[in-house]
């Protein structure tokens, strides 16, 4: 059976406004590599939502990790962080939502993913998003089988490996550490 391989990548990060658009153009760059171009402009604001939860409501800290996942069909983006708080969708009144500037994070991500979640993990918590990526170039062989659709329980399990990359500080250049990824060839 031929399978269309998995690709990984992985960044952990303090989640402060500076580092979020450096992570938007590292899920970007990897979705360019793995030829999901289509997919960038969902996955680049879906991580910048999750991202910006984490800076606005994480305690005890923000430090998280950025996990990026192609298994056959779908991609899923995820943002681990040390809050054991799991997030809701809030429900804004008419006039509230007139004048919100914010508090829409999780309705982004409803609307544009095509699954999402949150669950416990750890200390902390996991939550993610998937989305459908587009067909493959490479044709399946004839008994190759899809899964489709995502489950509660998020994309990762707590026995999986995954490169990482060192807690970045705010007064850190991205480029002083290699973002590394497990790439199937």
């Amino acid at each position: 059976m031929i399978s269309e391989p998995s690709r990984y990548c992985t960044v952990e990060l303090q989640a402060l406004p500076s580092r979020i658009g450096q992570v938007r153009r590292i899920v970007s760059a990897h979705l360019r590599h793995w030829q999901l171009d289509a997919l960038i402009d969902h996955a680049s604001l879906g991580v910048t939502e999750l991202l910006t939860n984490v800076h606005r409501h994480a305690l005890p800290d923000k430090r998280c990790t950025v996990e990026v996942a192609l298994l056959l069909d779908h991609l899923t983006i995820s943002v681990r962080d040390n809050d054991p708080r799991l997030p809701g969708l809030g429900e804004l009144t008419s006039r509230e939502a007139e004048f919100a500037t914010s508090g829409r994070g999780l309705a982004i991500i409803e609307a544009l993913s095509e699954s999402w979640g949150a669950r416990p993990y750890d200390a902390g918590k996991v939550v993610w998003f998937t989305l459908q990526a587009p067909p493959s170039p490479v044709a399946l062989a004839p008994h190759a089988h899809s899964v489709q659709g995502a489950t509660t329980d998020g994309p990762f399990t707590a026995g999986q490996a995954l490169d990482t990359v060192p807690f970045l500080t705010a007064d850190e250049p991205l480029d002083a550490v290699t973002v590394r990824s497990a790439l199937a060839h």
